[in-house]
């Protein structure tokens, strides 16, 4: 059995997913959205989301991580804050040891409900019905969970990439 852990980056929600692995059966952990303060100036938010993602990994010991790629939108001063809790996403895993993939929103829809343009609605009634028992509370957490739902059936894949990487 594994644990594997999904993110869906957001500066404001944060969405994160826990599901272990066996075979091809998959079973929800928790899941939930570290919410931060928009008040706050971007730094201290950073440091909220990097405080409260390295206590859920050492709290719940995933072996690997799994971040949703970023799309690019028209406000570039709002791509460009999702892209600071991106990066956030893929450091705290690393700094602690976890090989990190990445994802695009396609893909990861696509290995869930089975086509790339499905919508969130259909993302999560298709996450509930392959983690049953899961309580998903928002949108974002059951985005996390399809991330790692998706890293759970491409991650053999995702390993060698990550090895290429680190060889070269």
């Amino acid at each position: 059995m594994i644990r594997l852990l999904g993110i869906d980056p957001g500066l404001r929600f944060m969405g994160w997913g826990l599901i272990d692995v066996e075979g091809n059966r998959l079973q929800h952990v928790a899941s939930g959205v570290i919410a931060t303060d928009g008040a706050e100036s971007v730094p201290l938010r950073l440091c909220e989301l990097h405080g409260a993602l390295q206590k859920l990994i050492r709290d719940y010991r995933p072996a690997e991580a799994a971040v949703e790629e970023t799309y690019v939108n028209r406000n570039g001063a709002s791509t460009l804050k999702l892209g600071y809790a991106r990066g956030v996403a893929l450091l705290t895993p690393a700094y602690e040891g976890l090989p990190v993939a990445e994802y695009g929103a396609m893909m990861v829809k696509k290995s869930v409900v089975g086509t790339g343009a499905a919508t969130k609605e259909q993302v999560t009634m298709m996450v509930k019905r392959l983690l049953p028992g899961a309580v998903i509370h928002k949108a974002d957490a059951s985005d996390a969970l399809a991330v790692a739902i998706c890293h759970a059936h491409h991650r053999e894949t995702a390993r060698q990439v990550m090895s290429g990487r680190r060889m070269a």
